[in-house]
């Protein structure tokens, strides 16, 4: 089983770069200006330049469709707003009562990111959830919330999603990647893909 793995919040080239080096599927731009990894229009596109064919670019957005920038592949929306025809998208969700009933009643995207309730936060709090709740949900899942190399392994054993996006846990500061912790998180989900 071939799981996605996303890397969330690069706000510089280097951490570009070390993530993509380590075996990042997916690079998460936020484009949010109240998140502490907030990357402007012309940050972004510098970033972007440097990321090769075959790595997929999302952009993080709340309330809204439209990525900023162009060379964008995937948009993740938090909140209301549906992408286009024509446009991937994942939507993203908290993990609460009601879930499953949420996710058969929205619009299908490509995939649902499902992450831990963090109220005006938007993800990126680094708190888990309890991730049985994402287990056997009929869609394709991106578990996020509260990921890291250390329970990365025991969070698929439960929930076995199409993907995982890890942003907080991999920090060593808002905004600023831990080169190894990057590299830990995806050789411990390449592991569990072999044993899965």
């Amino acid at each position: 089983m071939k799981v996605l793995v996303k890397i969330c919040g690069i706000t510089n080239v280097e951490d570009a770069l070390a993530a993509i080096d380590a075996g990042a599927d997916a690079l998460g731009f936020n484009f949010w200006p109240r998140s502490p990894r907030y990357v402007s229009a012309d940050k972004a596109r510098a970033i972007l330049a440097v990321i090769p064919p075959g790595v997929l670019r999302v952009a993080v957005l709340v309330d809204e469709a439209e990525a900023p920038v162009e060379n964008i592949d995937v948009v993740q929306i938090h909140g209301a707003a549906a992408a286009g025809p024509g446009r991937r998208w994942w939507r993203a969700l908290s993990a609460a009562p009601g879930l499953r009933e949420t996710i058969e009643n929205s619009p299908q995207p490509e995939a649902f990111l499902v992450d831990t309730p963090a109220g005006e936060a938007r993800g990126g709090t680094g708190r888990a959830f309890d991730w049985s709740l994402a287990a056997g949900l009929p869609s394709r899942i991106i578990l996020a919330g509260g990921l890291g190399p250390e329970n990365v392994a025991a969070a698929l054993e439960a929930a076995r999603p199409f993907g995982v996006d890890a942003c907080s846990r991999l920090e060593t500061e808002p905004g600023r990647k831990s080169h190894w912790k990057m590299r830990a998180f995806v050789e411990a989900v390449r592991k569990w893909e072999k044993s899965a």
